[in-house]
């Protein structure tokens, strides 16, 4: 928490700690990403935790939902766009049980979403998010 603050960073706050996470990724990562939607929703929707068998809408924290870059075909039209999703008050709740900055926590789920959306393994996820540092 910041100096002074008595508030839980609301959904602009948590936006602009993913986006500047996002500049600070490898130009070969960020020159990949223009297409792809962030959205900074309060919890998961019930049809998304359903889908990944999650009761607790607090145990996801983020989610990337589209097809890696490696699986994409130009041959494909009308699909949605990719999307990654940072879900506030799941943040939230690791944030005050946890020993890391909001930064620090915002950053580590969005690059392990970004790692999704290429397909990357857990190391690899762990690579970028020491590059993005």
């Amino acid at each position: 928490m910041e100096p002074g603050q008595t508030f839980a960073p609301d959904a602009d706050r948590i936006e602009a700690i993913a986006r500047a996470t996002m500049a600070r990724l490898p130009d070969a990562f960020r020159a990949h990403l223009g297409g792809v939607v962030l959205r900074v929703e309060e919890l998961a929707e019930d049809e998304v935790l359903d889908s990944l068998g999650i009761e607790d809408p607090f145990a996801l924290s983020g989610l990337y939902q589209g097809r890696p870059v490696g699986e994409k075909s130009s041959l494909e039209s009308g699909a949605l766009p990719d999307m990654i999703f940072l879900y506030r008050r799941a943040l939230i709740d690791e944030w005050a049980e946890g020993d890391v900055s909001l930064e620090q926590l915002v950053a580590h789920v969005l690059i392990h979403e970004v790692g999704h959306h290429f397909g990357l393994s857990d190391a690899d996820m762990h690579a970028l998010e020491d590059a993005a540092g």
